[in-house]
């Protein structure tokens, strides 16, 4: 039996084989989320050469109320302004001494949904600050200048932060956070922390008081072959803390500071054990020296991994 065939399939068929109709082509793939960039760990130790200078210039230290750490605050905000972040200098008061956040701010994007990684920026009176924590710093700075250079158009607001006064017990942070009204606080989806990121006898920390900022971070790392374990010995020890009590969801990377490295640890990691992680802590000799520079490159790289991962 013949089957009819009907009129309209007959007609369009007509016209495919005329020319007169275009094939639709197949859907396009969505498309994936842009890698971030690598970051050269010799611009991030060239902001450590100079957050050294400055503590040799002033008195050996950038700790707070000291010209040194303003003088600190002054180098990273003159970068920022160059580089189009809108920036803010807040002030408090801790010990009878003036001290000073800075805020960058990257225009665009969802004001309702901000991103935050931060870093505090004083030292000890004792010495420069370079792994505590002029490395974290650093790695904030150059992550932000990457986010300049290659002109990220990210769905959520990124804001990047270096805190006054932490070594006097997140002062700086905790001044943030308190002066928000809720409605802000409400806006910040995730606050990541990043304090001593290239000890000398570097362990691989990951803060693990979030599982899904977490994840960001042990994957990244899983992918380049770098086992990590869970952070406990800076647990409520720094910033993050000032965040997380305000119930904001917390990360970050931390390569040890005054505790032990294990002879587990030194088998999968490298470097000694029975040392401590940073033999200079809190000390004189914490200078550009008291650096690892694969532990500093390795962190370096998974921050801005997780800026471009979690910023949408």
């Amino acid at each position: 039996m013949k089957l009819s065939v009907p009129i309209r399939v007959t007609a369009a068929a007509a016209l495919l084989a005329a020319g007169l109709v275009a094939v639709p082509a197949a859907a396009a793939a969505p498309p994936t989320a842009a890698a971030a960039p690598d970051i050269p760990v010799a611009n991030v130790q060239a902001h450590l050469a100079e957050l050294n200078s400055i503590a040799e210039a002033n008195g050996g230290n950038r700790a707070h109320g000291s010209a040194g750490y303003q003088a600190s605050v002054d180098y990273l905000k003159a970068k920022l302004d160059e580089a189009g972040f809108t920036t803010t200098v807040q002030e408090f008061t801790s010990g009878g001494q003036t001290g000073y956040n800075l805020i960058a701010d990257w225009p665009g994007a969802d004001p309702d949904q901000v991103l935050m990684a931060g870093a505090h920026l004083d030292s000890v009176g004792s010495g420069a600050g370079i792994n505590d924590n002029g490395s974290g710093s650093a790695a904030v700075l150059e992550t932000a200048l990457a986010v300049s250079r290659e002109q990220l158009a990210p769905a959520k607001s990124l804001r990047f932060a270096w805190w006054g006064a932490e070594e006097l017990g997140m002062v700086g942070s905790r001044h943030y956070v308190d002066q928000l009204p809720a409605d802000e606080q409400a806006k910040i989806s995730g606050y990541l922390n990043f304090d001593m990121v290239g000890s000398p006898n570097a362990g691989y920390f990951v803060y693990d008081d979030d599982p899904a900022l977490e994840k960001v971070f042990t994957d990244y790392f899983a992918g380049i072959d770098v086992p990590t374990e869970a952070d406990t010995e800076a647990d409520g020890r720094s910033d993050h803390a000032s965040f997380l009590s305000a119930g904001i969801p917390v990360g970050g990377l931390f390569t040890g500071a005054g505790s032990t490295k294990s002879a587990e640890q030194a088998e999968k990691w490298g470097g000694t054990a029975g040392d401590s992680f940073d033999p200079c802590y809190h000390s004189a000799c914490d200078d550009t020296a008291n650096i690892d520079e694969t532990a500093l490159d390795r962190n370096s790289d998974a921050l801005a991994h997780s800026i471009w991962e979690l910023s949408g």
